[in-house]
């Protein structure tokens, strides 16, 4: 894009048009994805899966994401931000409406690969034309705005996406975005005007298939890892082989190849080489806690949809709270927000790691909402730290590697925590069963032990139950020992960013 284009596109209020119509388009695709993880629990028992192949909806929607991200630069550069917005939000509401007809696992996780591949460009897609429309000085301001119009997504839609499902099923939580993906299409047809393209460039397609399949594979081992015993299941190992060479290919190409599909020399600008590294940590941190804590109050607590709704948005209030508060100070290093965003992960982490079994609704709302307060120190000040430095020109592609690590870091923390709650499930399960004896006195206490018996299959029942209950609720909790410890351990390296110019 050149400067006079950007200058047009960017000059006056229209500017403030365009920023409106791109949040609105992430609002929409953040709203889809959060929405869903509402009525894991509801699609789990319709579609008879176990937790970990439920996860997959999750996991194999954020590794499309993440395969289709990087082809954004290449996209738009082919056939314009114009044309490349109005069809991918066009596409996905498409795929959106079609999760909602998927009768059977394989069909909901197929409709969710087409969601996160079509839908994959329109965050990058809106962060280069916000940082192309707006002057250096006003990044912060800007993003801190999208900021706060795409957190309305988390906000509303599991609110109202919690109730719909209650009421009906889970089928509708899909199919009541589609009125929002109508105006979408047409703000984007309206006010984005960029229509400049270069078809000559080509699409380095081996460096594409090399990371495509080496992501693919690398998530496929990360998901069933766990349920196959690891590396004694002949498909872990190829996998795990296949992710290795096809990584090894994707980087010898890369560097060897006059027009890489990803350019390395962008990882010689420090700050976004570093900003990588976060920028996997904050995908990590995101999402984790939105799919551990509607299976787990369901589950373990009975919460219904609606109460989990409520519970996910208050993380969304959190946020909106939290981008207010960065938007008043804009002036702020942006080192401090990140600080405070990845310290405030950590707290809530161990905040939820104090959960029980009797934990109450307030509990769980106020500790979403302080995550999702310190999720939004992250992510203004991460691009300004990240892209602050990189020349206009470079935007789009580097915009496309940032979320293409984001989606990465998302997808593997996730099937990693997961794993480490079926893992500690089953260890939990098999050393608290070891204390159900005869021999035990709690059992010669009939107020201590109601309705559990050793002596009839109901009594056993009943007793095998609760012990799958206390062993998963272990599970839960190291899994937020883990995430707080992650979000920890990342802000030692804060101080190797350096503070971008103004």
């Amino acid at each position: 894009m050149t400067a006079a284009t950007i200058t047009d596109q960017g000059s006056g209020a229209r500017r403030y048009w365009i920023l409106a119509t791109v949040t609105l388009a992430t609002m929409l695709f953040a709203m889809t994805v959060t929405i869903s993880y509402v009525v894991l629990p509801q699609m789990q028992g319709s579609l008879s899966a176990t937790q970990d192949q439920i996860a997959w909806t999750v996991t194999f929607n954020l590794v499309a994401t993440a395969v289709g991200t990087p082809a954004s630069g290449w996209l738009a550069n082919r056939f314009g931000r114009r044309a490349l917005m109005i069809w991918c939000v066009s596409g996905f509401s498409v795929a959106s409406l079609l999760c909602g007809t998927a009768t059977t696992l394989e069909e909901l996780i197929l409709y969710r690969v087409l969601q996160g591949i079509l839908g994959a460009p329109i965050t990058p897609l809106s962060q280069a034309i916000i940082l192309s429309s707006f002057e250096r000085r006003q990044h912060t301001l800007a993003t801190a705005i999208w900021g706060i119009g795409v957190v309305c997504g988390p906000i509303v839609g599991p609110t109202i996406g919690g109730f719909v499902a209650e009421a009906y099923n889970w089928r509708w939580v899909f199919f009541m975005t589609f009125p929002i993906c109508v105006v979408s299409v047409f703000t984007v047809f309206v006010f984005i005007t960029d229509r400049e393209r270069n078809p000559g460039i080509r699409l380095d397609w081996t460096g594409f298939l090399a990371l495509s399949i080496a992501v693919a594979s690398f998530q496929l081992m990360i998901d069933r890892g766990e349920r196959l015993d690891w590396f004694d299941s002949r498909e872990i190992i190829l996998e795990a082989c296949l992710a290795g060479v096809c990584f090894y290919l994707f980087a010898v190409h890369s560097l060897t190849a006059h027009r890489p599909f990803l350019d390395p020399k962008l990882l010689l600008d420090r700050n976004f080489a570093i900003g990588l590294f976060f920028a996997f940590a904050f995908g990590g941190l995101a999402f984790v806690p939105m799919v551990l804590l509607p299976t787990m109050l369901q589950d373990l607590q009975g919460f219904p949809d609606s109460i989990i709704g409520i519970v996910l948005a208050s993380r969304g209030l959190g946020s909106m709270v939290g981008s207010v508060a960065l938007a008043v100070l804009t002036r702020l290093d942006p080192r401090v927000g990140l600080v405070i965003g990845f310290g405030s992960q950590s707290i809530s982490g161990l905040m939820m790691a104090q959960f029980d079994m009797n934990v109450s609704m307030f509990e769980v709302m106020w500790t979403s909402a302080f995550q999702g307060f310190g999720n939004s120190f992250l992510w203004a000040p991460l691009t300004v730290i990240a892209f602050g430095t990189l020349p206009t020109a470079k935007l789009g592609e580097a915009t496309a590697i940032f979320h293409l690590i984001r989606n990465l870091g998302s997808a593997i923390v996730i099937s990693v925590c997961v794993g480490v709650v079926i893992h500690a499930t089953g260890v939990n399960y098999s050393v608290l069963s070891e204390h159900l004896s005869l021999f035990n006195e709690a059992f010669s206490v009939s107020a201590i032990r109601g309705a559990w018996t050793l002596e009839t299959t109901t009594g056993l029942a009943r007793l095998s139950d609760e012990v799958e209950r206390q062993a998963s609720m272990i599970g839960y909790i190291n899994a937020f020992y883990l995430f707080s410890a992650f979000a920890a351990s990342v802000i030692p390296f804060i101080p190797f960013l350096k503070k971008p110019p103004t």
